[in-house]
């Protein structure tokens, strides 16, 4: 059982890939998809005609690069898929010193993080039922992952942007929310059982985190 613990950004990332419906049955798309596990925040994406281990490989090589990741700070969960396990990525994962997990064999739970959003993305509203095009997924996706890094308040981490928590930009976000209710509570203390504070983000993230005894 994998047991991932995260008490910052870039501690810890997942990734998975999933098919996006393409224009005629039997025909897809594949998203390629990584999230920070602390922050919520996708640090990469890719929309591809396949699946593929090389593809794969580009993708976790340039969001390491694009987010500055040393050696030996970072672990990558992924499931047990073919690219996932494949020695193309096992290799590059080597050179850069990152640690590789996987998921057990058939247990969808030990990667909640990546299947929650990949299930936030297919709710969505204006989710196609085809898309008509490679072109059009990458674009719906690019609208997606803007609205979902920058505009969605999300609930697993005090209902901030996640690309907030992830550059640090939440402590001045949260003062301002404390500032407005410290002045609701003044103007009318009645209204409230007791001081309200705002939400904070955990402090920590888990994947199978270990019982308690």
């Amino acid at each position: 059982m994998p047991v991932l613990h995260a008490t910052k950004p870039n501690e810890c990332w997942s990734w998975d890939i999933t098919k996006l419906p393409g224009p005629q049955k039997r025909m897809f798309y594949y998203l390629y998809s990584i999230i920070d596990i602390f922050s919520r925040k996708i640090v990469g994406w890719t929309v591809a005609e396949r699946e593929s281990e090389l593809l794969a490989r580009d993708l976790i090589q340039r969001t390491t690069e694009r987010e500055g990741i040393k050696p030996e700070t970072l672990t990558l969960h992924s499931d047990r898929g073919s690219a996932m396990i494949s020695g193309t990525v096992a290799e590059l994962l080597s050179e850069l010193a990152v640690t590789k997990s996987h998921s057990r064999p058939r247990v969808s739970n030990d990667n909640p993080f990546i299947e929650a959003n990949f299930k936030t993305l297919k709710y969505r509203p204006d989710y196609p039922r085809r898309f008509q095009s490679i072109q059009h997924a990458r674009s719906w996706a690019k609208e997606f992952f803007h609205w979902y890094n920058y505009e969605h308040y999300h609930s697993g981490i005090g209902f901030l942007h996640p690309a907030d928590l992830h550059a640090g930009r939440h402590e001045r976000v949260i003062e301002k929310r404390q500032a407005t209710l410290d002045a609701a509570y003044a103007r009318n203390p009645a209204r409230f059982n007791r001081k309200p504070k705002a939400s904070r983000p955990p402090e920590e993230t888990w994947i199978n985190k270990p019982l308690m005894n």
